[in-house]
Order: C-alpha cells, then structure tokens, then sequence
C-alpha cells in the first residue's frame, strides 16, 4: 500500500482501462483497530502491508456501486462492514452497521451523506475536518482537478450540485481522496470551489 500525505493512511489501486483511471482503496491505521473505505481487491504484497500494520476492523463503503473486494476481505479477516442507510432496503450485501449524515463510525471520521449521485444517499467521509473521501460523486480524470460523475449518471443533477456546494463548503478542508481517479493532496477546499464553479447554479435545498 502507498503512504499518503498523513503517516496513518494508506492507498492501493486497480487501473480501471473502461475509464482510464485508477479505482481506490483506502486505509486509516489506528490503535483502536484499522478501517478500510471502499476497498479494492488486495495483492499480497497489500495484504501482508496490511497484516503488519494491525489488520482491519471495520469496512467502510460508500455506496452500493463500490463494493469492491469488501466481501471478500471481510470473509478472510472478520472485518464488520458499514454501509448508506439511505440504501439499507436493497444493499447487496449486509452491513453491520447503516451510516446516516452526521454519524461518526469512530471518533474522527463523520459521515456526510449526498444526494443525487447514481444511488441514492451516497456518503462522503470527513476525516479529523480536513481529509474529504469520496465515492462516485466527486472524481478525478486527470491530476490536479475534480469533476462530477456525469450528468447522465445522476438520479437527480440539481441535488448532485448541491451535494457538492455542500463539500465546498467546508471550510477545513485540504486534501480530497477519491474513490476513482486522481486525489488532490493540498488545497482540496480550492478545487471544490473550482469545481462548483463549472456547475453552474442549483436551485435544490
């Protein structure tokens, strides 16, 4: 696994050759027991990383699109699993626990629940108020900036673009990790902010 830009996190990718970008997994070490986001399957150079490191105790996904490896890692290492309450009826796995806006997993890591993406209720995850992690909705095709999933993707836009003012708008924000393409290591809130403004104006509340 790669280190990033704290000494307690971890990433490991798949290139995606559909969409020509790298999907993401990400991992927080912590004494109180190690949690995973969206987890993309392991190698076993990872896997061993991730066994010296502590193991995982938690999964966490983001949305019903992005479970990856989760199953299979929780099968081998016991890991519980959290997932979108807002997708509780139909998730295609079960869940230890359903995450809804403003819950906090552990200490540290809040949830931020948006609407609009391509399933409903996806979350966002604020880690300590200044590392973002996205799922699908916010992305990045090329280093250096975000984007939007694509209009055609989207349940409903005008929801999608407020959910993403929602994300510019926090205020400590330096680092965006994304689940599919390029993350932003310094000046996150800057690139939200640029992003909205390709948005053009919602009308949603």
């Amino acid at each position: 696994m790669k280190s990033l830009h704290r000494p307690d996190l971890y990433s490991w990718s798949c290139f995606n050759p559909a969409r020509n970008i790298d999907f993401n997994g990400f991992a927080w070490i912590r004494p109180e027991g190690n949690i995973l986001i969206d987890p993309v399957a392991l190698s076993n150079h990872d896997w061993n990383h991730l066994e010296s490191l502590g193991g995982v105790v938690w999964i966490v996904l983001t949305n019903s699109d992005h479970l990856r490896s989760a199953k299979e890692i929780a099968n081998q290492t016991y890991a519980k699993i959290a997932g979108p309450a807002g997708e509780k009826e139909y998730f295609p796995i079960l869940c230890d626990r359903w995450l809804n806006d403003g819950d906090e997993l552990v200490p540290g890591l809040k949830v931020l629940e948006l609407q609009g993406s391509k399933t409903p209720s996806e979350l966002a995850l604020l880690l300590e108020e200044t590392t973002l992690i996205t799922g699908d909705l916010v992305r990045s095709h090329s280093a250096g900036s975000l984007t939007m999933l694509p209009d055609e993707k989207l349940m409903n836009r005008d929801q999608a673009v407020a959910s993403v003012h929602r994300l510019a708008g926090l205020e400590k924000v330096e680092t965006v990790l994304v689940g599919d393409g390029w993350s932003v290591f310094r000046d996150g809130r800057v690139r939200l902010q640029e992003l909205v403004e390709t948005l053009g104006i919602t009308t949603s509340k």
